[in-house]
C-alpha cells in the first residue's frame, strides 16, 4: 500500500424503513440475515443491525438514524454463488421477486444466463417499504 493510502471498506448500509419490527422480521426471519444488534437508546433512537450470511457488510435500520425516506434505497446488490438457491430462499420466505433474469444486448430477459456464466444471472426484490435490491450470481463453485 502506498504511503498515506488507507483501506476504504463499506461495512454498513443504512436502510430507511417505516416500521422497525416489520423490517427486522423481513431481514432476519425472511431473508435469514444474522441479527447483530437491536439497541434502544431512548424513545427516539433504535438501531437494528443485520448481516447477510458470508458478508462483511451489514444493513442497519431503526429510528433516529437518518438515511432518507422509507423506500428510497435502490440498487444495493447482494452477490451469491447460486441464484437459484437465492430464489428458493425468497420463495420459502414468501418474498415476491422478479425470478431469474439476464441481459441480452442490454435488455433484461427472463431466465438465467444461458451459459450459467459468472455474474450473468440476477434476481430483483423489494423489502416491505419498497427499498429495492438485486441479487447477482457471482462465481460459481467448481463442480
Amino acid at each position: 500500500m502506498a504511503e498515506g493510502a488507507m483501506d476504504w471498506r463499506i461495512e454498513v448500509i443504512v436502510v430507511p424503513v417505516s416500521d422497525v419490527d416489520r423490517a427486522k422480521e423481513f431481514y432476519v426471519d425472511g431473508l435469514g440475515f444474522r441479527l447483530d444488534t437491536d439497541h434502544v437508546g431512548g424513545e427516539h433512537f433504535r438501531v437494528v443491525q443485520v448481516t447477510p450470511p458470508g458478508s462483511g457488510c451489514s444493513l442497519a435500520f431503526g429510528r433516529g438514524l437518518g438515511g432518507g425516506e422509507p423506500g428510497t434505497l435502490k440498487g444495493t446488490q447482494f452477490v451469491v454463488p447460486d441464484a437459484r438457491a437465492a430464489v428458493a430462499r425468497l420463495d420459502e420466505a414468501g418474498i415476491s421477486h422478479s425470478g431469474l433474469k439476464h441481459f441480452v444486448a442490454g435488455t433484461m430477459t427472463d431466465g438465467p444466463e444461458p451459459d450459467d456464466a459468472d455474474f450473468g444471472t440476477f434476481v430483483f426484490f423489494d423489502d416491505p417499504d419498497g427499498n429495492s435490491f438485486a441479487i447477482q450470481q457471482g462465481r460459481r463453485p467448481a463442480a
